[in-house]
């Protein structure tokens, strides 16, 4: 959650300040007439398109209001809630060109306001997290590949850090462009054991430095993990507490046949780490559908829906909130199906 700042006199201050010295709840002003337009802004009315790719999905952010008068600054927490939702038909091929008015969002049953809403392909920060252990002999080919079309497909302004992990997660390059970050696998080898979960809490933490608002995580792995220093449990409840949507790319082995699929145990915990976040998981059995897969992966990242509101419940209890987007769609686009993170942790702000 984002925080912005506004300023008001010093009466109105000190006005506020009396309201909170009585015990008065948190007010949250109107943004500024600049801000508030952007925010009410929709896309012209046109008729909602089918692409022929895919889809997936969720975040949220906080603003602040700030009020200040020379020198004097009071700032009030006013939380909004962003969630990021991919549309997709009964053929799997994204939708796009739908308005406001076909969403509605709702937090714990209870009907939610929409404050903002928007489909802007806007450049995304992307963390690629990519396995070169020792059970990656034979498809890292393959898989560096899929990178190069996924990179290819990807919004020009994108930005990309990569993060390769055996029995150790590393940094293997910092933000960078496309074509610097594919330059840094060319001399990778393949050995060692596993180390999955550690590898997607350090994209978690660097993803956070991304100089753009959407931040994703791509997983490139063959199986579970066996060498981590983080249990599952733990990197779950990271999972649920980030604003980060993670896609999975499982490797197996050309054609798919027997002892060349991950093992169920290894597969479910992708989907699950994908799910968690809103986002999806993918297990390609062959070099065409595993390139087909990482472009659709970024051409969906390019056709998301951005719905916010501010919750009408301001307790800030750290429990769990559960979120429910339900699609209106016009006529004649027959069933459509909503994908996004189902919930946030309402944690505590603290007014800085």
């Amino acid at each position: 959650m984002m925080v912005t700042n506004t300023r008001v006199p010093h009466a109105l201050l000190a006005g506020v300040l009396l309201c909170l010295s009585v015990g008065a709840a948190y007010t949250q002003q109107d943004p500024p007439p600049s801000q508030k337009k952007a925010e009410q802004q929709t896309k012209p009315d046109t008729k909602p398109k089918i692409e022929e790719q895919d889809p997936a999905t969720s975040q949220e952010q906080k603003k602040e209001g700030e009020f200040k008068q020379g020198e004097t600054i009071l700032k009030l927490p006013t939380e909004v809630v962003t969630v990021t939702v991919t549309v997709t038909d009964s053929y799997n091929r994204l939708v796009t060109g739908l308005d406001q008015q076909h969403f509605e969002v709702f937090e714990d049953k209870v009907k939610q306001k929409i404050e903002f809403f928007n489909d802007v392909d806007a450049p995304v920060s992307v963390g690629i997290i990519f396995d070169v252990s020792g059970s990656m002999k034979g498809k890292l080919s393959r898989a560096l590949d899929a990178l190069k079309a996924f990179v290819k497909t990807s919004h020009n302004d994108d930005d990309f850090f990569l993060v390769g992990f055996n029995q150790r997660a590393n940094l293997l390059a910092e933000f960078s462009d496309g074509d610097a970050l594919m330059s840094k696998l060319t001399l990778v080898e393949s050995k060692g054991q596993t180390a999955l979960y550690d590898a997607a809490y350090l994209g978690l933490e660097k993803v956070k430095q991304g100089r753009h608002e959407k931040r994703v995580l791509l997983l490139i792995s063959d199986g579970q993990d066996n060498s981590s220093r983080y249990t599952y449990g733990e990197l779950r409840k990271i999972l649920k507490e980030a604003g980060v949507q993670i896609y999975s790319i499982g490797i197996v082995e050309a054609g798919g046949g027997a002892g060349g699929t991950l093992d169920l145990q290894g597969q479910g915990i992708l989907q699950e780490i994908s799910n968690v976040t809103g986002g999806k998981a993918f297990f390609p059995r062959s070099g065409l559908e595993l390139e087909d897969t990482t472009t659709r992966i970024a051409l969906e990242l390019r056709h998301q829906y951005s719905i916010g509101y501010s919750p009408t419940n301001v307790d800030r209890n750290g429990k769990w909130r559960k979120v429910k987007v339900d699609l209106k769609p016009p006529r004649g686009l027959g069933h459509l199906t909503t994908h996004y993170k189902d919930g946030y942790y309402a944690i505590p702000q603290q007014v800085k």
